[in-house]
């Protein structure tokens, strides 16, 4: 299995590569949204090392397709997106690092040490 350094250090070189995109559905399920991964900060959770890794990624929007209800929004936008990857236990996914569906649950400390070393790395612009 993939160590979380060796995941993490293949996920970094994706974005460089600029391979790396994110895409959305429109609230109203009449439009997409595409980001690319401009820049990431990836972090193992201290007491899950083995098993859970945080990020939190800048994205530059470079879709709008279809309809959507926001006026304000245009290509080029930068967002961030906070997430995790977790190892898979069972099916097709056990024993490989998946997307975490859900919203990230993250101990204090290591929320406050992934904002800072994403300031560091530069992932978070002023």
């Amino acid at each position: 299995m993939e160590t979380a350094k060796e995941f993490m250090k293949r996920k970094q070189k994706r974005i460089q590569e600029g391979k790396a995109v994110v895409k959305a559905k429109d609230i109203s399920r009449k439009g997409k949204f595409g980001y690319k991964t401009v820049k990431a900060t990836f972090m193992p959770q201290s007491d899950l090392d083995k098993h859970k890794v945080f990020v939190l990624e800048r994205l530059e929007r470079n879709l709008m397709n279809g309809k959507h209800g926001y006026n304000n929004m245009k290509i080029g936008d930068i967002e961030y997106r906070i997430g995790y990857y977790i190892v898979g236990k069972n099916g097709h996914l056990k024993n490989k690092w998946a997307w975490g569906q859900s919203c990230p649950l993250i101990p204090l400390k290591d929320l406050k040490k992934l904002l800072t070393k994403a300031e560091k790395e530069g992932t978070l612009l002023e």
